[in-house]
């Protein structure tokens, strides 16, 4: 597999007998990632993302083999939109959030679709599932927030970077400035990426897809009748902004097809939520943990 090599940074020395690590720190407050990976917007663009990931080899394999993602996709949905918060917006908890993310994948093992053993933590498939987030959020993020100026674009890769050492991710696992992540990227896509199972799953139409079963008793009883009207909607939506949200390269690498006309619906659409979502409340427009995080920052600058 592929990876990012880069020589080690030289360390500050040996710590002290029982010394502790000091905790990584997520991105600071007022970034761009505490502007946007909370925005309601985002939701939109996390099917591109996972896509992305799981057409590696290894990973749709592990995802494939040890996921919960067809029996319970809400809840696996819910968990992994919160840790994905917390590590941005949790302060103090995002590097426990970290920790428990390796733990949770430390014997997730096996053989990947061209026989290769796997480890879901081996740095070359663990950067890469982080690395899928920063194409998508400029690729998508032009639809649906603004294009980024050079400097953003940069704050956002050193953002992006703090969040991978949360996760355990060392500064030689991953491309150390954007314009060594490109290449990085491109070689990804040209020698890794393929239309895995799991990936032509999450752009298909016509998968089961169980009902959800959580929230108060009148939402459930019309779930319960309208459900198979309202699966058919949701899939096609999935699939609609999954491929329109990804970066034209990697919608080749693994086969997937675009029209002009889909492009023209997707500009549309984009538009009315880009102008659309800046006039909602704030406690709507962002995700409850984001909301809380973002009120409790202001009012301790004050």
């Amino acid at each position: 597999m592929t990876t990012a090599q880069q020589p080690a940074a030289p360390g500050p020395g040996p710590r002290p007998a029982g010394a502790r690590r000091a905790d990584p720190e997520p991105p600071a407050p007022g970034g761009v990632l505490w502007t946007i990976s909370g925005d309601i917007r985002a939701l939109l663009m996390l099917p591109a993302a996972f896509t992305m990931q799981v057409a590696h080899p290894a990973i749709g394999a592990g995802v494939d083999e040890h996921s919960v993602f067809r029996t319970d996709p809400w809840g696996r949905g819910e968990r992994s939109l919160r840790s994905v918060q917390l590590w941005v917006y949790g302060g103090e908890q995002a590097a426990e959030e970290g920790r428990r993310v390796r733990r949770l994948h430390k014997e997730i093992q096996g053989t990947d679709t061209r026989g290769r053993r796997y480890h879901s933590l081996d740095p070359a498939c663990y950067a890469w599932v982080h690395a899928t987030g920063f194409p998508i959020y400029l690729y998508a993020g032009r639809y649906l927030l603004r294009r980024f100026t050079p400097a953003q674009e940069r704050q956002l890769y050193r953002e992006w970077l703090q969040v991978g050492r949360i996760l355990g991710l060392r500064d030689r696992d991953m491309p150390r400035t954007v314009e060594e992540y490109w290449p990085y990227y491109r070689r990804m896509l040209a020698e890794e990426i393929e239309p895995t199972k799991v990936a032509r799953e999450l752009v298909a139409t016509d998968v089961p897809l169980p009902r959800p079963t959580g929230g108060p008793l009148p939402v459930r009883l019309l779930l319960r009748v309208f459900w198979p009207v309202l699966r058919a909607a949701f899939l096609r939506l999935r699939a609609f902004v999954t491929v329109g949200y990804m970066p034209p390269d990697a919608r080749a690498a693994i086969g997937l097809e675009w029209t002009a006309a889909q492009e023209r619906k997707l500009r549309r659409f984009s538009t009315a939520v880009r102008l659309l979502v800046p006039l909602l409340p704030e406690r709507v427009r962002y995700l409850p943990l984001a909301y809380r995080a973002r009120a409790e920052w202001r009012a301790g600058a004050r």
